[in-house]
């Protein structure tokens, strides 16, 4: 089963750039996104619990604040 991408490796290199990398390997962007990709569907997971817990079926800023701590 091929896992599906979400963050392209671009953006990877912009995140690790802003921070003051000079170069960023294939790599390190393949890891940051999977990482990433991984809490966010994590958070996600969470936030449709509360949104649904409080008889909504919209994912608010909220949920995703709260599932985040």
């Amino acid at each position: 089963m091929v896992k599906k991408k979400f963050l392209s490796h671009n953006a990877m290199d912009k995140i690790m750039r802003e921070i003051g990398a000079l170069r960023v390997s294939d790599d390190a962007k393949e890891a940051l996104a999977e990482v990433l990709e991984q809490k966010a569907l994590e958070i996600s997971v969470e936030a449709k619990k509360f949104a649904e817990h409080a008889g909504r079926k919209t994912i608010t800023e909220k949920d995703i604040h709260l599932a985040n701590k």
